[in-house]
Order: structure tokens, then sequence, then C-alpha cells
């Protein structure tokens, strides 16, 4: 058999870039996002720079506009051949390669339907007990006998990357650097020197994993992707590269923040907490209510593919549109109280636009609510007593667009 590639850390390998900012030190944008959509649904300007953070480095010739409310962002993500995703080239493209997030039907269509062979309900079911659990048990055994923790520092930021390194068959010892570049990769994006270093080095890496899978064929999700088939297409392995650059953001570190915000919630608000843990349930409805009130990204990218409007507002051809999916969620005129965490939300027939909608409706959304409701019952179950520490800082979610709390210290009765 031969030797599985190795994958190469950065060439400044002490570089940190968990602490390299990227999304500025926003505590809360909801108010500022409130008032401009009571001020109008569009507004001409660019959605990080009403937070005054650093803008991403493409499209700065382009006029930016920023939807707010849910009605008008529902629409608009139904309609890729207005409102198109080839404004993600600048952006994720630049991390990732030629992800499909940067493509539209009918192209997009093609190879989503072959990538979610991989993604189906009954296959990611099948990770529970063999993947998602013993990351999960394995980092709780580190904290559950002390009587506390930081359950971000500890535990929410590292158990999703560790479920992609065993989806991915890599070698434990490798998942430090591994997990250094795929956060380092979407520094590129604010034009961080190390960010495109990680990205070269994790194409090159995942390269030769595929062609290493290839001829040494095993169970996990490279030698799937780099073998399956839709009425006899495989995917190219630019698409299946790419692929797995991005899966480490989206797979890892938006279920990370989304995790770590459903705790928060929970945690700020005992009476709920104490209801989950008596009927679990109830986590179904505490996983979307997280994702509404917060979710862990609250503004996405289009480009208008042709002069149109939105809500009376003209749009010129080649605009990047912000779509502030965080104003869709909290739309006063869709959920009642929207400010507030509440897991005993009345069931209505808007859904949350945590997942977005339409054709790119995130196609992990399955391993992401399994990963939440592994990760919390484990919690419920493994850490009696839970609760704030009141000695501590209280958890303070931050960020303009990709939030979450730095930490989250809690007490709980040692096991």
């Amino acid at each position: 058999m031969d030797p599985m590639p190795s994958i190469i850390d950065l060439d400044d390998p002490d570089w940190d870039p968990f602490t390299t900012p990227r999304d500025g030190d926003v505590r809360d944008p909801y108010p500022k996002i409130a008032q401009m959509s009571r001020e109008a649904p569009v507004h001409e300007v660019n959605y990080r720079a009403i937070f005054d953070v650093v803008p991403f480095t493409g499209h700065s010739q382009e006029k930016h506009f920023s939807v707010f409310g849910y009605d008008p962002i529902a629409k608009l993500l139904l309609m890729p051949e207005v409102f198109s995703n080839e404004a993600f080239k600048e952006t994720l493209g630049k991390s990732f390669g030629r992800s499909i997030s940067t493509m539209d039907p009918p192209e997009h269509s093609r190879y989503r339907r072959i990538f979610q062979k991989a993604f189906l309900p009954q296959v990611v079911a099948k990770w529970g007990d063999e993947v998602v659990s013993p990351v999960v048990d394995k980092l709780m055994a580190n904290f559950a006998h002390r009587g506390s923790a930081d359950l971000v520092q500890e535990f929410t930021v590292h158990y999703p990357f560790q479920v992609i390194y065993a989806q991915l068959g890599l070698p434990p010892a490798e998942a430090p650097v591994f997990h250094k570049l795929a956060v380092a990769q979407t520094l590129s994006q604010v034009g961080i020197e190390q960010g495109f270093e990680a990205t070269e080095k994790l194409g090159v890496y995942f390269q030769k994993l595929v062609d290493y899978r290839r001829k040494n064929s095993d169970i996990d999700i490279v030698t799937h992707l780099s073998s399956v088939e839709v009425d006899g297409e495989k995917l190219p392995d630019e698409i299946v590269v790419s692929f797995l650059r991005q899966l480490v953001n989206a797979g890892g570190d938006t279920t990370f923040r989304a995790t770590s915000i459903l705790l928060t919630g929970l945690l700020r608000n005992p009476d709920q907490l104490a209801a989950l843990r008596e009927d679990r349930a109830l986590l179904p409805r505490a996983i979307d209510e997280a994702l509404r009130w917060d979710g862990p990204v609250t503004n996405t990218f289009r480009m208008t593919t042709q002069d149109t409007e939105i809500e009376g507002t003209k749009i010129p051809a080649h605009s990047v549109i912000n779509v502030v999916l965080g104003s869709a969620n909290r739309d006063p005129s869709k959920f009642d109280n929207p400010d507030q965490f509440d897991i005993m939300r009345p069931q209505g027939k808007y859904r949350h636009l945590g997942f977005a909608t339409g054709p790119h409706v995130c196609i992990g959304q399955h391993l992401a609510r399994l990963e939440m409701t592994r990760a919390v019952n484990a919690i419920l179950d493994g850490l009696p007593n839970l609760r704030l520490d009141p000695d501590k800082p209280e958890p303070d979610i931050r960020g303009c667009m990709m939030r979450v709390p730095e930490h989250l210290h809690v007490l709980f009765d040692p096991a």
C-alpha cells in the first residue's frame, strides 16, 4: 500500500489564525439591522461597512446593496437566474477554488445532485454512532470529572472539525495542523497572506488524498466523492478538491458557531434548559430557534445578472446584493418577539432562513442537525446541574457576519 500523503504546515508554524480578526468586534448587530429594516427594505451599502468591519477583497468596483426583511430575501433566494452566486467567486472562490457555491443552475444543479448522494438523511444517520458520538464522548471525557469547563474552548470549537477528520479518515496526529489550515484559508477573503498559503497547501493535500484513496479505497467521504456517479457522470477532481476545502469550513466552522449559540441561549434561559432536559422531543425546536435567533451566518451574497428591482428600488446589473439573513430571521411580521430566544415558540408557517432556501439551501443541514443533536444530548446527559459559572464573564456572542461567543464558562456536578 502506498504511503498516505501528509499535510504541510504553514511556513511560519507559530502563526495563529484563531486570534486573527476577520469579522470585527461587533457585539450585537441586530438593533442596527432592525433600524435599517424599518427605514427601507433596500439600502445602497456594503453590509460589512455598516459596522466598520474590513470589507472582503473583491467586488470593490461594483455597487453594493443590502436587502432586509423576510419576504424580499426569500423571494430573491428563489431567483438564481437574476440573483447569481457568481458573487462568491471573489470570496469563497479565493478560499476554496471552483466550489459549487460559486455556481448557478444548470451547472450547479448537475454537480449538487452528485454531492447530495453523500449527504442523504439515511447516509448521515449512520455517521451518528460511527463518527459523531465517539468524538463527542472523547472530548467530554477531558472535563466531565472536573465540575467546570469552557464549553466553547474545550468542546464546541473542536468537535465538528474532529467529526470531519474522521469522515476524511485523517491520522489524528495531523488534526491540529489540518484545523489551523482550515481556519486560515478563510482569511484569504480579507487579504491575509497566510490565508492564500493555506488555500494552496490544502488544495495540494486534497488532490494527493483523492489520488491515494482511488488506489487504496476506504469507507470515507473522500473515497465516496472520488468514485460516486449520477447518470454515469463522476465529479471532476477540481470540484472534489474544492468541496473538501469547503466542507471543513461549512461543516466545521458554522456547526461550531451554531452549537455554541444554542448552548448560550439555553444557559441564559435556565427554565428552557430544564424543559429540554426533561423532554428531549423539544431539541429539534431548540436547534431551529437557535438558527433563527442568532444564526452563525447573518449575511450572504448574490450578484445581479441584469437590471432589476427589489421592493421598488432599481438595482443595476452586476451589483453585489448583501442578503441580510439575520433580518429575515428576526422579522417581526413573521416571528413574535423576534429578539427573544424561545424554544417554546409556536410553530408558524414561516421557517427560519438559517440554512438559506432555494437551490443553494445548505447541503449539509442534515449533518449539522445530527451533530448539534448528539452534542446537546451528551451535554445534558453527562453534565448534571449544568449552569453558567457566576464567577466568570457571561457568554458574549460577537461578530457582524459570523457569530459566536469566545467562551462559555459553566459549572456542573462532576461525573
